[in-house]
């Protein structure tokens, strides 16, 4: 009976808002407020230009360009002296037909709008486990304060009692002063976890972006199952999957084609070109005369020697090259090494959980037959409460390996690449209202 009630008497001790939400709800609220991931998604605008910026150096550039003159010629010319206004107009196109740098640099610019492709994905992904986190971390606290309103009404329970049988004679004040000293602790203990519970409340709201209302509650027992496939599997998986890694593998291509870039420096560049100038009231000796120029054909340029600019850009690129191999093979290493601690957090946690029920039933029927024997006179009141202690105990490491276990779940899939809102979907089946949960 004391179990179903503690979710409702929760509930009404802090008067949160009528309405419920859960982790789905709130991963749409995150998604529509958290600047963090609003920067991600800027981010993800400006990254998508890039392959159109690629794309400009192979289309033709176009310029068009107009002036005006006064021009004074001194002359000792039979006329003197020649003042005339010119003004003139041109317009020139270029289209690359082989420019090697312009065609690699196309294939990076589309490889950078992949990275930051994946750079969201990431946002997406960091942004779940981030709500996740904060949701559970409430709830957590949530059910620590309502574990010690129940030890606060039980230890009151035994100090009454206690104080009743002092005053008859059939115990002493010691009893008392045990049940009075838990009692004071429980206070403190209380207070303490209000705070925690506010500056969690706090955390999720910056998340949110709005007050959390009445969060709903982990159903027990929740559904534990380990993970298919092996520990090295998974960490394969991450090897290929990691989101992480894969933006270290474009990175490691974009470094690639940075070489083969540069090294299109020592390449020759031919474009078609093409003209039409347009210049007025040129003067001509004694004439003044407009003119029109209209021009087409191939320009072709090759480079000899730059003062060893090129060479030197290409032993860079090859060390960047090195370096992002580098960089690829640490983040493949560091994505197993995630796989495998979320794999073991998973496997563990469905062990600690099942322990932990087991445990929780045992200090149940410890209770009962303490309880039993100080009815007798064989047990006394301090024994009862330890007894009593330890269930609630137990009931609050139970709820805090759930969601441990659950959080695990998350992190693995983070690791392997896959994890989706849909994930959080899956969660929310577990989830009831408080109020549900506590009708059961």
């Amino acid at each position: 009976m004391l179990q179903k009630s503690l979710p409702l008497a929760l509930a009404l001790a802090f008067a949160l808002p009528a309405h419920a939400a859960n982790l789905s709800d709130a991963y749409r609220d995150a998604q529509a407020y958290d600047a963090q991931y609003a920067a991600a998604r800027a981010a993800l605008e400006a990254g998508r230009e890039k392959a159109e910026q690629g794309r400009a150096g192979l289309l033709p550039q176009v310029d068009l360009s107009g002036n005006v003159t006064r021009s004074h010629v001194d002359s000792s010319l039979p006329g003197g002296d020649v003042d005339y206004t010119g003004n003139g107009a041109s317009i020139n196109a270029v289209q690359p037909l082989f420019r090697k740098q312009n065609w690699v640099a196309f294939e990076q610019a589309k490889n950078q709008t992949r990275i930051a492709e994946m750079q969201f994905k990431l946002a997406e992904q960091e942004l779940i486990l981030r709500v996740a986190q904060a949701y559970f971390d409430v709830l957590q606290s949530q059910d620590n304060i309502a574990f010690i309103g129940a030890q606060k009404a039980a230890i009151s329970e035994q100090l009454a009692s206690a104080k009743r049988n002092f005053e008859v004679g059939t115990a002493t004040i010691t009893d008392t002063h045990e049940a009075q000293a838990r009692y004071d602790l429980a206070v403190a203990q209380e207070i303490a976890e209000q705070n925690t519970l506010n500056i969690r409340l706090r955390a999720l709201e910056k998340l949110i972006g709005k007050p959390a209302g009445a969060l709903d509650a982990l159903v027990e027992p929740a559904q534990l199952k380990a993970e298919t496939g092996g520990i090295d599997e998974w960490a394969d998986r991450a090897a290929r999957g990691n989101l992480q890694t894969e933006i270290q593998r474009i990175a490691k291509t974009i470094a690639d084609q940075e070489v083969e870039r540069n090294r299109a420096g020592h390449y020759p560049t031919l474009d078609a070109v093409a003209g039409y100038n347009v210049n007025n009231n040129q003067n001509l000796g004694t004439l003044q005369a407009d003119m029109r120029t209209a021009s087409i054909g191939l320009q072709l340029n090759l480079p000899i020697y730059q003062g060893g600019l090129v060479s030197s850009r290409v032993r860079e690129a090859v060390a960047n090259q090195e370096k992002a191999r580098q960089d690829l093979e640490a983040a493949a290493r560091d994505a197993g090494l995630s796989a495998r601690q979320a794999y073991l957090n998973v496997e563990s946690g469905v062990a600690r959980v099942r322990a932990l029920e087991q445990a929780l039933v045992s200090s149940r029927a410890q209770l009962d037959s303490t309880k039993l024997g100080l009815s007798v006179g064989v047990r006394t009141n301090l024994d009862v409460l330890n007894a009593e202690q330890q269930v609630l105990s137990a009931r609050r490491d139970l709820a805090g390996a759930r969601y441990a276990w659950l959080l695990a779940g998350l992190s693995l899939k983070a690791a392997v690449g896959t994890l989706n809102p849909a994930d959080l979907a899956e969660i929310d089946q577990h989830l009831k209202p408080a109020t549900a949960v506590a009708a059961q």
